[in-house]
């Protein structure tokens, strides 16, 4: 029998460009996918639950965990420190369950040294207008910080070819579903199922 193991799907982009709004409507569909909270400092902004969008830590909570190797990513970012739980993403992996992360993108890329296995997404916006206009329409933000996550944001665009696959994220029913389809893709992959397969095998055979 063919033994399966999760797939590790990392879902980033820059700021302001609707990473959270795709998750939801990812996760508001049937899927089998399991999401991967992450812990932040940041104060949570309005209608987000610790446990639900975020877990929120103090500062010092959070420095605790960086020196104990609980993480598999961190990184601060405007002030505020986002990480990943190491436990939980491998424990569901070794299960044969997919886990879905959704970061920033200097966090993706030290997933990706932890986990070069992993799937890795970036969402685009059409357009730095439109992603200013995103960034200004949350009301939470200062013109001096706007300006900072667009000048950040265009750096965090030529990391692009660090990651697998690019969305652009012009309507979130479209990009939800080309996540749907990479998910499906990734599991079709030759080189996935034949390692898989081979293993199942020898298994047999022996």
């Amino acid at each position: 029998m063919i033994k399966e193991k999760g797939i590790l799907f990392v879902l980033s982009g820059p700021s302001g460009v609707g990473k959270g709004t795709v998750r939801k409507a990812l996760f508001e569909q049937d899927t089998d996918l399991r999401y991967s909270i992450s812990m932040t400092t940041r104060a949570p902004r309005e209608g987000e639950k610790d446990g639900v969008d975020y877990f929120f830590k103090t500062r010092n909570e959070f420095e605790k965990l960086i020196s104990e190797g609980e993480l598999i990513e961190y990184a601060e970012y405007a002030n505020n420190y986002y990480g990943t739980p190491k436990a939980y993403v491998q424990q569901t992996l070794e299960e044969g369950k997919d886990v879905f992360l959704e970061i920033e993108v200097n966090g993706a890329l030290q997933v990706r040294e932890n986990f070069p296995e992993g799937v890795f997404v970036f969402l685009i916006p059409p357009s730095l207008e439109e992603l200013k206009d995103r960034i200004v329409n949350r009301g939470t933000e200062t013109e001096e910080k706007i300006k900072a996550r667009l000048e950040a944001a265009r750096d965090e665009i030529d990391m692009m070819d660090n990651y697998d696959y690019v969305i652009v994220n012009d309507n979130v029913d479209h990009a939800v579903s080309k996540v749907q389809s990479v998910v499906l893709s990734e599991h079709c992959k030759r080189s996935r199922v034949a390692k898989q397969y081979k293993q199942a095998l020898e298994e047999d055979l022996t």
